[in-house]
């Protein structure tokens, strides 16, 4: 795998979420997935602290399904969001276990109705090579100002 496909991978996956092609997105997820996001700078367990978004493969189903249902009340008018990714760089390649960490720094907007929110945030997916192909074992977004007062996002980093 390289740096150029990693990278390739890591653009994909936030095009799907900014085109809310959310079932496309979650299938770039291996079975035992989680979705991490630290209330904390530094934060290394998510099971033993607080985090602002812990969520294996289920509960992202669930997510989404919410998302798509004309019953959410948060979703009225429907959010709408957009990644500006510099260019993720791999931090560790581990071609014999098939493993790979990329680093992708970013800015992320969502806007819903008259209202509109920013972050900066670094995203780190472990992806692993499964069956031909990439998925995404582990995405943990570290939101630069996390401890922060931080308004409901309802989307996905």
């Amino acid at each position: 795998m390289t740096e150029q496909e990693l990278a390739k991978f890591v653009r994909r996956e936030a095009r799907l979420i900014d085109e809310k092609r959310f079932d496309e997105w979650l299938a770039l997820f291996t079975d035992d997935a989680h979705y991490w996001v630290p209330a904390a700078p530094g934060q290394t367990d998510p099971l033993g602290h607080n985090s602002l978004a812990y969520e294996d493969r289920l509960l992202l189903e669930l997510r989404i399904e919410r998302l798509k249902s004309a019953r959410a009340y948060s979703q009225r008018p429907p959010s709408r969001c957009l990644h500006v990714l510099q260019e993720p760089e791999a931090e560790k390649l581990d071609h014999e276990r098939g493993e790979f960490l990329v680093r992708t720094p970013f800015l992320y907007t969502e806007t819903r109705g008259d209202e509109s929110q920013r972050s900066a945030a670094t995203a780190w997916p472990t992806l692993v090579n499964l069956d031909g192909g990439l998925r995404i074992r582990l995405k943990r977004v570290d939101i630069l100002n996390c401890d922060a007062a931080l308004p409901s996002i309802q989307l996905f980093l």
